[in-house]
């Protein structure tokens, strides 16, 4: 059901702003409560209403502060879709991004990576994926070794990819008018959708390990 998320309020930026640089603890103390009802709060609200949209979508984690300056800065959130494969959320006072990632991998999940990239089914897509995600304006990084792995032949086609201990797609999603309004569950679920085959690839090949 719609209606939650109503955008984050203008005052959300203020709030920020005043956090910046290295805040002492009063600074955030005094703010905290402000932080939590203008830029904590609503998250949890546009994260309810990704979640009514799809069951994939159910599991998700809104961070709190902690006591490094940059989690008061920045509020980050994650939608799980398996074992250390998720979408990721960033709210701040450059406005909203998104990426799916797949990375801090469980043990042996590399190893579960690496063989879906050298399969000739399951390796060929991905590039295709890769490609286009690109071209939707997601940058790709990740964890990626200066040499090809053991065991893999150096001029191995997909050599570059098999050199990944993490892989992320990412991109900013805006700081305009929108992120003040219940557009930006919109704009959520179409960055959503853009990284949705890439997402899946990494569920079927890189899911937890035995």
């Amino acid at each position: 059901m719609r209606g939650q998320f109503t955008g984050w309020p203008e005052q959300a930026m203020d709030v920020l702003w005043q956090l910046q640089g290295e805040p002492t603890r009063a600074t955030r103390e005094r703010h905290r409560a402000d932080r939590e009802r203008l830029v904590r709060q609503p998250m949890i609200a546009l994260l309810n209403e990704v979640a009514d949209t799809d069951p994939r979508y159910e599991d998700f984690s809104v961070w709190h502060y902690r006591t490094d300056s940059w989690w008061w800065q920045h509020q980050g959130a994650v939608i799980r879709l398996g074992r250390k494969i998720e979408i990721g959320l960033r709210f701040s006072l450059d406005g909203l991004r998104i990426q799916g990632a797949w990375w801090y991998p469980d043990p042996g999940q590399v190893d579960m990576f690496r063989k879906a990239v050298a399969s000739e089914r399951s390796g060929r897509e991905l590039p295709a994926i890769l490609d286009d995600v690109r071209k939707k304006g997601y940058d790709i990084s990740g964890d990626v070794m200066k040499r090809p792995p053991r065991g893999y032949p150096t001029d191995h086609p997909r050599t570059n990819l098999l050199r990944h201990r993490s892989l992320i797609a990412a991109r900013p999603l805006g700081c305009e008018e929108w992120l003040h309004t219940p557009e930006a569950v919109d704009r959520v679920l179409s960055a959503a959708a853009d990284l949705d085959a890439l997402l899946m690839w990494l569920v079927r090949h890189v899911k937890r390990a035995a």
